[in-house]
């Protein structure tokens, strides 16, 4: 891990799905339509219950914003045949050199976070620079900023965990020990209900 490496902290249980940070993202990085750097999933699920004559609700939603994660290993780099892929060492950003991304897609296959975006028009792979000439400039990342309900906050990954916790592991991200990611989150109530099963994840708008 990179000496002072960045990471995000999201709390989804007060995210409302407005996806401000996901059309902050798109303008500021100028994505052509289908490209998502960041993405706002709902996850909803459960049933109505029967109560004599009456109906009880018992259905639930929330929203998850996901991007890349700047992992500690990355596997989008480890596969990446013409090492296009590399990481900063000063804070860990994993970055795409598009002048030598071949566009082979096999960073896309890896990322089990779906991180990576191919740009069809450009024939070159894309992703979550972490707004690094922002953060350059000691400013916020664009998704930060536009963050109405101020849910989404980015610094050091150490001491974001060390303020907020450390959940990673929860539905539906994969085992983080896959690449070590560099987010941590405050999950919604409602994630052991989501992992149980039957639930519904709305791809957001390809925007």
């Amino acid at each position: 891990m990179a000496d002072n490496q960045l990471g995000f902290y999201i709390n989804l249980s007060a995210c409302s799905g407005c996806k401000a940070c996901q059309v902050a993202c798109k303008d500021k990085n100028d994505t052509p339509v289908g490209v998502l750097w960041r993405r706002v999933y709902e996850i909803s699920g459960g049933n109505y219950l029967e109560r004599g004559d009456a109906l009880i609700d018992n259905t639930f939603a929330y929203y998850l914003s996901s991007a890349c994660s700047h992992c500690d290993n990355p596997i989008c780099l480890e596969v990446c045949p013409s090492q296009a892929i590399w990481k900063r060492d000063e804070d860990g950003i994993v970055l795409i050199d598009e002048e030598q991304c071949i566009g082979c897609r096999y960073c896309e296959w890896a990322c089990p976070y779906g991180a990576p975006q191919f740009d069809a028009a450009k024939h070159v792979m894309t992703k979550c620079n972490f707004c690094f000439d922002y953060v350059d400039a000691g400013q916020k990342p664009a998704c930060v900023s536009a963050c109405q309900m101020r849910v989404l906050e980015f610094g050091p990954i150490d001491d974001l965990r060390a303020q907020h916790g450390d959940a990673g592991q929860f539905f539906p991200f994969p085992d983080p020990s896959i690449t070590n990611p560099n987010t941590t989150f405050t999950p919604h109530k409602d994630v052991v209900r989501a992992d149980e099963g039957g639930v519904s994840i709305a791809n957001p708008e390809e925007v």
